[in-house]
């Protein structure tokens, strides 16, 4: 069962399940923390909630595809993670030593550490939703999408679902100082997540996602990588865990968890591009490429 938001025809925000034969149900909560919280007062699983819900009711006649689709969950906070993955190692270091690894890097440390990178990535104005333009900063010449699966938690570090996001960066930046991580991470319109929240109830193994990031420009598809969190270095668990330590988390937060797929080196978004990132289960989130500031053109 997945959760999604969208809009009606009177321009309202619409809370609904989604099921696997793809018909949607409305829901009567205001939004998926709302949902979660009535679950909790009637000690009922969100699952069981959701269907208990939907029970009787009619979807609507509208197909998923034609709705104008919300993000699914306007999070306060989303995090993120970084060289989860052995092939995202790889690219830091390729990025920062212009080309030339070195025999070991921070990075490197950062793999086999035990404390994750984790790092505020975006906040609830800045993220978009499925089908919204991501932005490209005017003083980055390197940018690509980051495609990565993302936790949906509660204060308590609960995981709650999954989502798609897409951490959007800029390697030269990153490359140039890793004190740059911010300016290369956060910015307008660089994060979008959605196109729903598959419940985390429903997932047998959440280590078998398929990733696959697809990039069209001109209408031709120009880049497809695939991947599985099977590969990934850390568990959720531990992730989260870092993330709450003294800290304060709110309900609805997303912790992203860190890509293994990196297009080519070659490779740099350009305006009118459209970005793909599809997850097994969960759906297929859309994004077009747009400038950030349209009178100053990236180098």
């Amino acid at each position: 069962m997945r959760i999604i938001r969208y809009v009606n025809e009177n321009s309202v925000a619409i809370l609904a399940a989604l099921t696997k034969e793809g018909k949607v149900y409305p829901l009567p909560q205001a939004d998926f923390m709302k949902l979660v919280q009535q679950a909790n007062d009637q000690n009922l699983s969100l699952l069981a909630f959701v269907e208990s819900a939907v029970l009787g009711v009619d979807p609507i006649s509208h197909s998923v595809e034609s709705l104008s689709l919300l993000v699914p969950i306007e999070a306060p906070e989303v995090w993120a993670s970084g060289v989860t993955y052995e092939r995202s190692r790889d690219a830091r270091n390729f990025e920062s030593s212009e080309g030339e690894i070195e025999s070991v890097t921070f990075y490197d440390k950062v793999y086999d550490a035990e404390r994750p990178e984790i790092f505020m990535k975006s906040t609830a104005a800045r993220t978009v939703g499925p089908n919204d333009e991501v932005c490209l900063r005017s003083d980055s010449h390197w940018q690509i999408p980051e495609p990565e699966l993302g936790l949906v938690i509660n204060s308590k570090g609960e995981i709650l679902g999954y989502t798609i996001g897409n951490d959007m960066s800029c390697r030269d930046i990153e490359g140039e100082n890793p004190l740059y991580l911010p300016q290369a991470k956060v910015w307008k319109h660089s994060c979008s997540i959605g196109p729903a929240v598959l419940l985390a109830e429903t997932v047998q193994d959440p280590y078998q996602f398929e990733i696959t990031c697809r990039i069209y420009r001109g209408g031709l598809k120009v880049v497809e990588e695939k991947a599985s969190t099977r590969q990934l270095k850390r568990t959720f668990d531990e992730l989260v865990s870092y993330l709450l330590k003294d800290n304060q988390i709110f309900d609805g937060t997303v912790l992203l968890t860190g890509t293994c797929i990196i297009p080519p080196n070659e490779f740099t978004l350009a305006d009118g591009d459209r970005i793909e990132i599809e997850i097994s289960d969960i759906g297929v989130l859309q994004n077009p490429v747009r400038l950030a500031n349209p009178a100053i053109p990236t180098s």
